[in-house]
């Protein structure tokens, strides 16, 4: 068995939307069984459309400020130091709850495969309000086994 240590100040970044996203593990240190990325979220960021994950388990770790995560009809307001575990077809969506201060959670995704989502994020324009087309997110999500949320 061999432990991987990596100091990640050099890992890949980019913006999509305003918010700030960093992959810290893309999976290349678990042959793709996890990956890790870090979200910094801007004030009163809505966050993606509601959808549902048919190969993936989510997890998130708020670190700072306020995160709403919302499944179905019911929605709750993380604090840091809160996790939320979100498994395969729970639908669900998460964004910044405060108008005013940023945030900033870890999301790991297991497999690592969505990680590739979060990187074409980057490649999404925005619209003259600064947000992504929620058609166009949802059309990135179905390329990783992602669908809407319908009640």
């Amino acid at each position: 068995m061999t432990i991987a240590f990596a100091r990640r100040t050099d890992a890949e970044s980019f913006t999509a939307a305003g918010c700030t996203f960093r992959i810290i593990d893309d999976g290349g240190a678990t042959a793709g069984r996890i990956g890790l990325v870090q979200c910094d979220l801007v004030p009163g960021w809505p966050g993606p459309p509601q959808h549902v994950h048919r190969e993936h388990d989510e997890t998130f770790y708020v670190l700072t400020g306020e995160v709403r995560f919302t499944s179905g009809g019911e929605s709750h307001v993380a604090a840091p130091h809160t996790l939320v575990t979100v498994p395969i077809a729970d639908a669900h969506t998460f964004g910044n709850a405060d108008p005013d201060a940023p945030a900033s959670l870890l999301c790991t995704v297991a497999p690592a495969r969505y990680v590739g989502y979060f990187r074409e994020l980057q490649a999404l324009e925005p619209g003259t309000d600064g947000r992504l087309n929620p058609a166009d997110v949802l059309a990135l999500m179905g390329r990783y086994a992602t669908d809407p949320y319908r009640q």
